[in-house]
């Protein structure tokens, strides 16, 4: 749990929290200075150490923002404008109505394959996008998607924090991402690279399809086995009515070498768009 911070951080006023996790908190906060809506992500404080090192992760963190805001996708969240107040370093993105994909990663909630296929081709599409402009996601999962149905809004998050392909790895070793949708190079060690975004997009979408993830384990080291050497369940065993299309698909993209995905996001998302045709009559779940 993070201290909460006073009412008013810099130029923002903080209206109230939107999410938690370990190293930083997301609040709805309106900039005072032209009274629009923002969430604004505040990281832990001292994050990056102190000294030097701390010192290194506030000229990498403000860089990496920078980038991030040169993307311009309709499917990607805005990042627009980062910064260090009070000693927290600090990211302002367009505030995004609706909710993550996570309500839908369960077996009671499951979305249409119509629906699913879709959202994956759109998510594909802004990866495509962002690798386009040398960024990585490196920690795509259902929990960094918005939707809002009424409005057809679909939003990838967390850009702002993505590293440059061609970033150097960061200088504590810290595994960057969520472990359950990283690729098995990149808990390996390796850096991320535009597969591993393939990979966690292919995790992504067994959730969505099988309410479940491709591998879960106990521990920690359990999963990292699971993911380096066992093959994944086929989809068509835990959901007999998924079309072998999509099923195949899905098996590329979580292939063990990164070289056995589809060549490239634009690709899957090509993919991903032939298939939809075939799913119009797919069983309801």
């Amino acid at each position: 749990m993070h201290a909460p911070l006073a009412e008013h951080f810099g130029d923002y006023r903080l209206q109230r929290v939107l999410g938690e996790g370990a190293s930083a908190i997301v609040y709805l906060a309106q900039d005072r200075r032209n009274q629009g809506w923002v969430a604004l992500k505040v990281l832990a404080p001292h994050s990056g150490g102190h000294g030097p090192a701390r010192d290194a992760t506030r000229e990498l963190f403000l860089k990496e923002a920078a980038t991030a805001r040169t993307l311009q996708h309709p499917d990607i969240v805005a990042v627009l404008d980062a910064g260090e107040t009070e000693g927290r370093l600090w990211l302002a993105m367009e505030a995004v109505p609706g909710t993550s994909l996570q309500r839908y990663a369960k077996a009671q909630r499951l979305l249409p394959l119509p629906l699913v296929a879709r959202i994956a081709e759109r998510i594909a599409r802004a990866l495509a996008h962002a690798h386009g402009h040398g960024i990585v996601h490196r920690d795509l999962k259902p929990a960094n998607v918005m939707v809002d149905w009424p409005s057809d809004t679909l939003k990838l998050a967390d850009l702002g924090l993505a590293r440059r392909d061609d970033a150097a790895p960061t200088a504590t070793g810290l595994m960057l991402g969520t472990p359950a949708y990283m690729a098995p190079e990149q808990l390996a060690g390796n850096p991320p690279t535009p597969a591993t975004d393939l990979y966690a997009l292919g995790a992504l979408l067994y959730q969505l399809v099988a309410g479940r993830l491709p591998h879960e384990a106990p521990t920690m080291g359990e999963l990292l086995r699971q993911v380096a050497r066992e093959p994944v369940l086929d989809l068509r065993l835990l959901k007999p009515g998924t079309p072998p299309a999509l099923a195949a698909l899905i098996g590329r993209l979580l292939a063990k070498r990164p070289q056995d995905r589809p060549a490239s996001a634009a690709t899957a998302a090509d993919e991903l768009a032939a298939i939809q045709p075939l799913l119009s009559n797919a069983p309801t779940r």
